[in-house]
Parts: structure tokens; sequence; C-alpha cells
């Protein structure tokens, strides 16, 4: 088995509503031999991985994947399943996969993942694996588990940060991932906030900074006349023993910057141990403080927006002993525990044998093989970190008004909206005043130990600060997806219009570029994931308005979670043949995503007229909007029926039915763009983006408004249907690439006035032959004159391919007299302008928007005769 190649999809897509990956594998002979005629393939297998037992596959019985190898299954299917079992060894929870058949032995699987780097390392070895098998020649499966243990261990999310993306999501609140590293964003746009574990949007660098540094933070303690240990810096072994002396015995020593509890020696009783202990975190650290000891329980408390929000008693972790077993196999037992894992994957941590631990219990008078008798309580941890394996007993109910008080004030003090107070006392009850300290601040607090506390009640540490980042009001930006195969950059802006018009700053994503407030921030065709994702993470945008290619939609699924509107203009036969898009019903299943994924209280916004949009209206489980050119259409008024708005034409007005009433919002002859009603197609982009502003509840005379002042020319809509006179010849821009596009553009220029209708016509070279050539024959079935041109990029073809397939197309209704090929299409509209008489009208499907353009521009400087007697 060979990878060909892979596909992440980090959000949803058209194979799955889950993140997942799509690889596309050689099975390099083996398409039809069956895993139970590979000697000893399948029992090898199930005996190096029996997590396979658990695989219920598609016969949704137990073992019945075991069940499917025995009857036999071929390869693809298995390392499907050998990279999900592997994920699942590594505690991941997925489950989904397939696998299909492109052609002969090239195979297809989808995987469900979590951590992108881990699944491909488990795909990865799956292949290897299964290679292994058939050859015969062992791979360490074992050891490469291992490695991908490793892999997982810093790709996998924090428990802090994932309890704050959770209770984001139980608001409504979309997160996204911010490059490699902990940094997510929840939310989009101006309602965009970013976390770091639990450094918040609004942390101060400062108030992080201080809490960093123990002694300005101790300082700054005592000046507000908050308990703290007597403590100062100390800089050699002399000055360490006199500031011993000074504060007296026990002390700690501790790094002035540190965390996690590491560095920190407890109760050192006499200089002796004084010296060891200085000498052991000297090799670590350079600024160390001495501090006085003070003998008490280790409370964690946890203040949000200076308010305390949890309280956890710490206790380090601890073996008790059976008299039977030594305290290493003790220590095994205690890490068998399910709520025990690695570092931060589960509630609780594994404790390491480490030098910290032999010291430890060696100044209880253990060793590592000592056995405890029963009963007996040995201390693993001097500290009581979560890191290190401690354990948290919730006391939020306990903790005294006093203390709380006084942990505001220390949250205050320092200048953070989220810290973690240490506070040594017997008990949290009673006023610290009395007979206690604060031993730190921690900015960035671990908030595990508050979510899943061993003993007591869970605290929603994460949904407070969630809270407060939002002024307690968690809303996200409006999203509005546009897809469809005609009129969705048309729709796109129209909408985008509007909402300017409002006062609203909107980012959007067109063929064109992405357009933040008005300014471009980047040209070319941005309708894919990657320029969506450019508009959700600035951090000026109100309202996001997405165009989304079907191209964007099949290679990397949605930048977004879920929108509030998602239009589908129309459904027609385009770039069919490409990325295994093959028909129509795999295009309306494509485009159906955009309407499938809406918000609960969205809409889903559909083209009543259009035969194959509504072939997708039994996959939208949500609210519809249908729009359409008659008001009696059936799907039109069963939507209605439904309790769902409408958007029409009625006696050349367009309407919204809504609420049981009908509201009139403007003529048509009112709609620049619609060049009084003669773009029937542009009357549908319309109808779509009246339907999606319907959708997000906006004023309809304010829709009105903005359809009205939407010129459509080269500035508010480049690239559709512009107009260019020079001198009496009327020269048209489209972006018509399509059979659709084409029909649309020339049935509405021959009902305008003209003398001769001349196109300059081209299609991309990624459409089937098929398709050109029908593009060929409407061309010449309303065309007058015809200069056939290609575009720059030949998307695979060679020179002069699609000339010559268009110019087949043209031959069946027109002769080879009205046909001219010229490659370029500058050139191309150069020579068609300088054949062209008064009245006449050019109309020109481009590539190059504004290398037409300029050339018009120059054309205007230039009287017509003038140029016409330098071309004779």
């Amino acid at each position: 088995m060979k990878l060909i190649s892979e596909r992440v999809y980090e959000g949803k897509n058209i194979y799955s509503h889950k993140k997942c990956i799509r690889a596309d594998v050689d099975l390099e002979g083996y398409c039809e031999t069956p895993s139970k005629d590979i000697p000893d393939f399948n029992s090898t297998l199930v005996n190096m991985l029996p997590e396979l037992y658990k695989h219920r596959c598609g016969i949704d019985e137990d073992n019945g994947f075991v069940t499917r190898l025995k009857e036999g299954t071929y390869l693809a299917h298995i390392c499907e399943h050998i990279t999900i079992a592997i994920q699942n060894i590594l505690g991941i929870d997925v489950s989904y996969g397939k696998a299909r058949e492109i052609k002969d032995d090239l195979y297809y699987m989808i995987i469900q993942y979590e951590y992108k780097n881990t699944a491909l390392g488990a795909m990865y070895l799956a292949i290897d694996l299964i290679n292994s098998l058939i050859s015969q020649n062992p791979i360490n499966l074992d050891e490469r588990i291992g490695y991908l243990r490793a892999v997982l261990s810093e790709e996998m999310i924090g428990p802090s940060t994932k309890a704050l993306c959770d209770a984001a999501a139980e608001r409504g609140l979309p997160s996204i991932k911010l490059g490699e590293g902990g940094m997510y964003q929840i939310g989009y746009g101006k309602q965009g906030r970013i976390i770091g574990a639990t450094i918040g949007d609004s942390t101060r660098c400062i108030g992080a900074d201080i809490a960093c540094d123990k002694m300005l933070t101790k300082h700054l303690l005592y000046n507000q006349f908050i308990p703290v240990a007597m403590g100062e810096k100390v800089f050699n072994t002399i000055d360490l023993l006199q500031k011993a002396d000074k504060i007296g015995y026990p002390v700690v020593l501790k790094p002035q910057f540190g965390n996690k509890g590491n560095g920190v020696i407890l109760n050192i009783k006499d200089q002796k141990s004084l010296l060891k202990a200085y000498k052991i975190v000297s090799s670590d650290y350079k600024d160390i403080i001495i501090e006085r000891y003070v003998k008490g329980n280790d409370y964690r408390v946890c203040v949000v927006n200076n308010e305390v929000i949890a309280a956890a008693k710490r206790m380090p972790p601890y073996i008790v002993g059976d008299g039977t077993n030594n305290i290493k196999e003790l220590i095994k037992v205690l890490n068998s525990d399910p709520r025990r894992g690695e570092k931060h994957e589960k509630p609780l941590t594994k404790v390491k044998m480490d030098e910290c631990l032999l010291n430890c219990i060696k100044r209880q008078g253990f060793s590592i093989s000592s056995i405890p008798v029963k009963g007996e309580r040995v201390f693993l941890r001097e500290n009581a970190n979560l890191s290190t394996g401690g354990v948290a007993i919730d006391c939020t109910d306990d903790i005294s008004e006093e203390n709380k008080r006084l942990c505001v004030r220390v949250a205050k003090t320092i200048g953070l909206d989220i810290c973690g107070i240490d506070i040594c006392v017997e008990d949290i009850s009673i006023p610290i005043q009395d007979n206690g300290i604060i031993v730190e601040v921690n900015a960035a607090p671990g908030i595990r130990m508050h979510h899943y506390p061993s003993e007591g009640k869970s605290r929603d540490v994460a949904g407070a600060i969630i809270d407060m980042m939002y002024d307690g009001h968690p809303v996200n930006i409006p999203v509005i997806a546009v897809t469809g195969t005609n009129g969705k950059t048309t729709t796109t802006r129209l909408i985008s219009h509007v909402l300017t018009l409002m006062g609203y700053s909107v980012g959007t994503t067109t063929t064109s570029g992405i357009v933040i407030n008005g300014e471009y921030i980047d040209k070319g065709d941005d309708t894919g994931a990657a320029s969506a994702k450019t508009v959700l993470l600035n951090r000026d945008v109100d309202v996001a308005v997405l165009e989304t290619a079907r191209g964007g939609i099949v290679k990397r699924g949605l930048a977004y979670d879920l929108a509030n509107v998602g239009v589908i203009t129309n459904i027609t036969e385009d770039h069919l043949g490409i990325d295994n898009i093959n028909t129509m019903e795999d295009l309306c299943f494509a485009k159906s995503l955009v309407a499938e994924e809406i918000k609960e209280d969205g809409y889903a916004v559909i083209n009543a007229d259009d035969p194959w949009s509504l072939k997708i209206l039994d996959r939208v489980k949500g609210k519809k909007i249908l729009f359409s050119m008659n008001e009696n259409n059936e799907y039109l008024l069963k939507n209605v029926e439904d309790g769902n708005p409408a958007v029409y034409v009625s006696n050349g007005s367009i309407y919204v039915r809504n609420n049981g009433k009908r509201y009139l919002v403007c003529d048509i002859n009112d709609i620049p763009v619609t060049k009084n009603g003669k773009l029937r197609y542009n009357v549908y982009n319309c109808l779509a983006a009246c339907s999606a502003l319907v959708g997000i509840n906006l004023d309809y005379c304010i829709i009105a408004k903005g359809f009205a002042t939407f010129a459509g020319d080269e500035q508010s809509n480049p690239g559709r249907f512009n107009e260019y006179d020079l001198n009496g010849i009327k020269v048209i821009l489209d972006y018509g690439h399509n059979m659709d596009g084409y029909n649309c553009v020339l049935e509405s220029l021959k009902m305008m006035p003209h003398k001769r209708l001349i196109g300059v016509i081209g299609v991309p070279g990624d459409r089937r032959n098929d398709s050109i050539e029908r593009v060929g024959e409407i061309s010449a079935k309303y065309l007058d004159k015809i200069y056939i041109k290609e575009d720059l990029d030949k998307r695979g073809r060679k020179e002069g391919e699609v000339a010559r397939i268009l110019e087949k197309g043209v031959l069946k209704h027109k002769t080879s007299k009205s046909i001219d090929i010229i490659l370029d299409e500058v050139e191309a509209l150069d020579i068609a302008i300088n054949n062209s008489i008064d009245g006449d009208v050019i109309v020109v499907f481009f590539e190059e928007f504004e290398r037409l353009v300029n050339y018009l521009k120059e054309r205007e400087e230039t009287p017509l005769e003038l140029e016409k007697a330098v071309h004779m």
C-alpha cells in the first residue's frame, strides 16, 4: 500500500460534520485480495492491535470488524480501522471512518481525527503496519506508538484551554486554533477573544509579569498589609545562612521566577539541609528566595473579574501501605487510576519517580524498595501541584467571606482579572489574617482542579472567564455564507453593500478578493476556507459575508462553525469531472453543506425556481427562506405555510411575506444592477440577497435603500456586466465562465438595443470538453461575430486546445466567416473594437479584469477614428 495524497479538513466538510482526513492510497495490486487470503495477516493484526475487537464496523455488532476480517475485507478498509484504533489506544475518542474505491487499485479513506499531526502519524503507522504484515517483515509497534504519544503530548489541547473552548461552545461561540501553539480565538471578528490557557483577552501583561516575580509580588502584597511569609532574595551561601538565621528555621527555598512548584524545597530545618537544598536549587535557577516556612494546608483560590469563583484544598500525592507491596509497586497501583494520565490529558496526573520523589520519601525515612506497614501514609511530593500528581478537594462553600474579600484585594493589587492565589492556612473558613499567609499569585492558573476535583463539586471557572470576556453577554458576529453556480459574487456584494450602509464594518470574500470595511486587503480568488478564516479572525469585522465556492468546500470544507444564513443562489452544471464531483447529484451534495450548517435560529436561503436547488431541501433541517420570480410557486407557498419567510417578485416589485403579512421592499426598476429588469439573473441575485438580509432581521426600508444605491458598475460590482462606451460602441465585461453564465448574459443582451452582438469568448480549461463545446453552441445562438480567446492559465490544457473545442461548438450553428481565433483576450478585444461600427455591442467573457479595464481606459483617451487609422 502506498500513500498518494492527504487532505486535512479542519471544519465541517462534504465527508463529515467532524474534523477528518482524506487520504488517497494505491493498493499496489491488492485491490481484489482480501486480508483472509494474505498469510497470517488477520491473526497477527488482531494480536498486535486487540483494540480492533472493540470496532463494531458497518454491521454494528460486537467484534463487527473482526468478523469482517474473517469474512474477507480489503486493505483500504483495514487501514482506516487501524488508524482509528491507534488513536483510540492513545486515548483519543474518534470512531468515524470509511473507505471507497476510486478506480482499480486507487482508494480514498476518510478518517476522523482530533489532533492532526497525531492522526497523520497514526495513518502512516497503519500503512507501514499493513505493508509489514504483507512482507512479513515485523515493525516495532510499541516503539512507534510511543513516538506518537510524544507527538500527542505536544499537540494536545491543555485542560484549561479545553474547558474554556467547551464553555464557549455551550454559549454558542466557536473557537479557532491559532497556529501550532496553545492559542485559540473564541468567536469571530469584533467578537473575537484570544485565549492562551487562562490568560484572557483583557489580562494585563504587566499583571502577569508581576505575578511571575515572586519577590515583587511579596513586596506589593506586604505594602497593602496582606499577610505574606517573611522572606528575602539570596545571593550566595554566606548571605543565605545569614538570612536564614534572621528569618528563623524552618525555611523554604524557591526560585524567584518559577511555576508549577518546580524548584521549591519546603520545611528546611537546619544549616546542613539548607546548604544542600541551595546547591540543588541554584544548579537550575539564578534568582532564589528564602522564606519562613509556615505550617498549614495548601489552598488554591481562583478569582475571576474580582470575584472568588472556586477554592480547593490541594494535597501532595501519597500512597498508603498494605504491608505487602513496596513503594515502587504502590506508585504503579496509584498511577493505574483511570483518572490519571500523562501531563494534563486527564483530571489527575501520573506520579513520576524522579530525584524529587526519592528525596521526599528519603526525608520520611523510606527508599523506593521500602514496604510501608498497612495503613501507613507516605507522601511522594512536598508540593501539592496537580502537574506533579497532587489531588484537589473542592472547598468553595467553606471559604470565609473575609478570605474572599482578601483574595479580591490580592487580585487587584497585582492587577490580574484572572488569577490563582495560593494560601497556606490551617482552615480556609478562618480568616487568613489570623493564622495564614498568601504564598504566591499565579497568572494563567490551571483550572483542572476546580472542574475535576478529586472530591466535592465541580466549579465552572471556564464559564465565568468566558462570561467576563463578553461582559456577561456572550454573542458572536453574524456570518452569511453564499454559494451556488452563478450569481455568488454579485449576491455577496449586494449583501455587503446594504450592511455597509448601516454603518457596519463588513468583512467580505469573493472571487475578486478580501474586503474589510470597504478596503481590499487581498486581490484574487478568495472563495476558500483560508480567505474566510482571514475575515473571521479580523478584529474590525462586525459582519462576515463569505462567498463560498465549490472548490473551497471540496478541498478544505467550511472555515466557520455555523452560519446565521446560508444562501444557495442556484445549482447548474459547472466544474463537473473535477475533485470527484462527476454528476449534478455530486455537485448538489457538495453545495448543500452551506445550507445544512446553519444555527438553530438561522435560515437556509434556497432558489425555489431552480430544480437542482430544490433537490437539497430535504437535507436542510433548519428554517428556510425560499425566493422565486413567481409568488405562486408551490414550494414557496408550502414554505410560507410552514411558518417561514418568502421573497418573490409580483407586478415588477420585490415583496417579502413574513409573520403572516406581505411587505413591499422595492420596485425592480429602482434597482440599477437589474437594468430595469432586463438582467433577469441579477433580479434573482437581488432576491437571494434580500432573503439573506431578511434572515438576519434587517429592516426592509434599509434593504430597499441599499439596492437602489448599488450601481453595479466597475466600483461596486467589478467584472459583472460592467459597461463602457467607446464613441457609440458599447463594451461589456462579464465573468461568465460556464454554460448558464453565458446563457444569462447573452439572453439579456439580446433584449437590449444593438446593431450587432459581438463576443470575445473563452472558458477555463478545467471544464469538460462537452461543457466547453456547449458554450460555443450557446455563443453561436446569440452572437453575430465571435472572437475566440484563451485564458493565460491553461489549467492543464495545451495552447489552442480550448479554442478548438469552442470553435467546434460554434461551427454547429455558424460559418467559419463568423469566427476569428485570437488567443490573447486584450488583443481579441482590440481587433473587435477596430472592426465594429456605431451601435455594436461587444461582450467580453474575461479572465483578467484589470488588464482589460486598463486597456479600455487607454482607448477612451484616443479617438476611435485615429485608432482605426493606426490599424489600417
